[in-house]
């Protein structure tokens, strides 16, 4: 629905910031929440409404690790059409931001995925925020289903391309103890965010990491090394550290319920947030992909190489809220929040993202009872209409 510069969103249940109302409109201005008002406030009888239904209205959520969707992967073609379709299936299920992520590749192909999304950022390509490197300064011991021919320690011109000033988010997952000495904290000084993964770092070196600029671990438990009694690991010093977030792969699959209840109530409030780790069969209908030569085939919600081993996911974020409500027992508001102003905040835009608050960008969800996504706005402005598996088409 294309909408006048100024209308209000009537008959939902808002998840504001001081929880759930039903008794508020929400006023946007053009790509921007001008207000939560009263019903009854003559600003909102005197603007154009849409009904909502009583759906609920949320902020949309960010994904910060999407490898691909609709079914492409971002590394087969890091192209701006590429990132476009990417974003267009996850919106379907609620994403309204997210972070293309290239797996392990050649330099030319990262160097190839860098300008990708700054012209797709400058194009104004709806829900793109930045770009997530996963790899390739990866451990070989803890390589998951990255390629470790691609594997390797940045050198000074890999150091200066990731460092050089550009518009969007620039996350960066390495293994600490593969990354040469100073140059976590040279990422960090040029506002890169740097994740601790697939990596078999010992305790003291994830400490240190940490001090050095560490912000975040991507996919906490999986590929890097675990809890145990007398060596803490990566995951030891991810639940102990206050100041990181931690990446969740809520999908039933990557991680034991109780593990990730425990990661949950170790940390923070505000520390853990929900990823897809996403791959092509998210919003597409064909289940097989190629990856490194190898055809992968997502059978029951997991992603899967012919050895067993993991291959990201078929996960969808509208599916990780759902499975932090119904397997994890989180309240609803909360698992949002892991959904959006939670990953708003580590990505630095809390203060413009994340949230359906005066003066936030009008990226918005409308969800009913059952977790499904009725529509979804990007700076105020509404996606095509979504249809339903049986055939229901929403406004």
């Amino acid at each position: 629905m294309n909408h006048p510069a100024t209308f209000a969103f009537t008959n939902a249940r808002v998840l504001a910031p001081g929880g759930w109302r039903d008794d508020l409109a929400v006023l946007l201005d053009g790509a921007r929440i001008l207000d939560l008002l009263p019903l009854s406030d003559p600003r909102v009888r005197k603007s154009p409404q849409q009904d909502l239904g009583g759906a609920m209205l949320l902020p949309g959520f960010i994904d910060v690790q999407v490898n691909g969707g609709g079914g492409v992967l971002f590394n087969d073609a890091p192209t701006v059409q590429t990132i476009r379709r990417i974003g267009a299936a996850h919106r379907r299920f609620g994403s309204t931001g997210f972070l293309p992520t290239l797996i392990s590749d050649e330099v030319p192909v990262m160097r190839a995925a860098l300008a990708a999304v700054a012209q797709a950022i400058a194009e104004g390509v709806p829900g793109v925020l930045g770009i997530h490197l996963e790899g390739p300064y990866l451990a070989s011991a803890r390589k998951g289903v990255h390629d470790p021919r691609y594997f390797h320690a940045p050198d000074p011109d890999e150091l200066a391309l990731l460092c050089a000033p550009r518009q969007g988010i620039r996350l960066v997952t390495l293994a600490p103890e593969c990354a040469p000495a100073g140059s976590i904290a040279a990422l960090a000084a040029a506002g890169v965010i740097v994740c601790a993964g697939h990596t078999a770092a010992d305790y003291d070196t994830t400490r240190a990491a940490l001090a050095a600029g560490v912000r975040g671990f991507t996919h906490l438990f999986n590929a890097m090394t675990p809890l145990g009694s007398r060596e803490p690991g990566v995951v030891g010093a991810a639940l102990e550290d206050a100041g990181s977030w931690c990446g969740l792969i809520v999908d039933g699959h990557h991680v034991h319920p109780a593990s990730l209840r425990v990661a949950i109530a170790a940390k923070a409030r505000g520390k853990c947030v929900l990823v897809t780790d996403a791959m092509p069969p998210v919003g597409a209908d064909d289940p097989a992909f190629a990856l490194n030569g190898e055809t992968i085939i997502a059978q029951d919600g997991v992603c899967r190489t012919a050895q067993g081993v993991l291959a990201g996911s078929a996960l969808d974020m509208a599916g990780a809220v759902r499975n932090a409500v119904q397997r994890l027992g989180l309240p609803l508001d909360e698992a949002v929040r892991m959904a959006s102003a939670y990953p708003a905040d580590f990505l630095g835009l809390g203060a413009s993202h994340g949230r359906i608050a005066a003066g936030y960008r009008a990226d918005l969800v409308a969800m009913d009872d059952d977790f499904r996504i009725r529509q979804s706005w990007i700076g105020g402005v509404a996606a095509q209409p979504y249809i339903e598996e049986r055939g229901r088409r929403w406004p």
